[in-house]
């Protein structure tokens, strides 16, 4: 029975099927950020703008846990190889989520900034999409 068993090997470039890796998840928390400094500048009223700091650092923190898991988690050696810039353009997006960013800025500026980064890594990413 056993020499009749076949070892099947299965190769995948992702933890599990494709589709469950987007930086839409990034994008969309981003975009909150964007929306509560722009909402804390238009609104004088010190709780208002006490709980929208509250919720603009926890949403700049699912930004940077969605940047990590694409960056961790998605993109392999290969991709990399490929787009050189993705180290650094990871790091800086992820430092824009951050203190130095969403976290700990109410200038939506900050904000438009992290979603351009955020913008680039999607373009990277939908392109290793295709390809694969």
């Amino acid at each position: 029975m056993r020499l009749a068993r076949h070892t099947i090997i299965a190769h995948a470039h992702c933890d599990l099927p494709c589709g469950v890796y987007d930086p839409a998840q990034a994008r969309i928390e981003a975009e909150s950020v964007k929306a509560i400094m722009e909402k804390y500048q238009q609104n004088d009223d010190p709780v208002f703008r006490t709980r929208a700091l509250i919720i603009k650092e926890q949403r700049a923190e699912l930004v940077k846990h969605h940047l990590w898991v694409l960056w961790t988690d998605y993109f392999k050696p290969a991709h990399f190889e490929k787009y050189p810039q993705l180290h650094d353009l990871f790091n800086r997006a992820t430092k824009a989520a951050g203190a130095a960013g969403g976290k700990g800025s109410i200038d939506p500026a900050q904000g438009q900034q992290l979603l351009d980064l955020i913008a680039e890594i999607d373009k990277i990413f939908w392109a290793t999409k295709q390809a694969s």
